[in-house]
């Protein structure tokens, strides 16, 4: 529970890049800390009223993460073969399944804490890697993220936690059910789990 706790930290928490100018790393602990805030301030998160923390991800989440580029690197040398239509699909589904698995876990966050390592770039770098580790019961649990700048902001496209990225592990299983059931069975298969989840709410 603490890893899913962590992965969900790491992509609700750094998710708010605003603006270039400011050191990816700075965004992400004044992010971390408002997110944090708001899960710990309300009882109504804590108690697991997932309607009302999916509208905390949708809000702190969706504007600011590359969703294209994490879904394309998720299904791999198949995204190519996938139509346009297929891509928006495919994109639809895996936005939904992360969100409702993030809202989920955010419901487990309670006296964890979240400390970050010096960040190692170049101001003319355009993608970064802010490393930290979540503190809490137990061992300090990695966390990483993957961002790029787009324009005159910065996106989240992946993360990593505990030497796990995100989209490497979803890539896995994702090649394995379009090997046996094509593109449009993993569309199938992602839309059944998202009915699945949303009809327990």
């Amino acid at each position: 529970m603490m890893r899913t706790v962590a992965m969900a930290a790491g992509l609700a928490l750094a998710s708010s890049l605003v603006l270039a100018q400011v050191a990816p790393d700075a965004l992400v602990k004044q992010v971390s800390s408002e997110v944090v805030d708001s899960v710990k301030a309300d009882k109504t998160i804590q108690a697991g009223d997932v309607k009302k923390i999916i509208a905390l991800v949708d809000a702190k989440i969706l504007p600011h993460v590359n969703f294209q580029r994490m879904t394309s690197s998720a299904v791999g040398r198949y995204w190519r073969q996938a139509t346009p239509e297929q891509q928006g699909r495919l994109q639809d589904e895996f936005k939904t399944l992360l969100v409702r698995t993030y809202a989920g876990a955010l419901t487990q966050v309670k006296d964890q804490t979240i400390e970050f390592r010096p960040l190692r770039s170049r101001p003319e770098d355009t993608e970064v890697i802010v490393r930290s580790e979540v503190k809490g019961k137990g061992d300090p649990i990695q966390l990483d993220y993957r961002l790029e700048k787009a324009g005159d902001a910065w996106k989240i496209y992946d993360v990593n936690v505990m030497g796990v990225w995100l989209v490497e592990n979803y890539r896995s299983s994702f090649a394995q059910e379009i090997a046996s059931s094509g593109i449009e069975g993993l569309i199938t298969k992602l839309a059944a789990k998202n009915k699945s989840a949303a009809s327990k709410v």
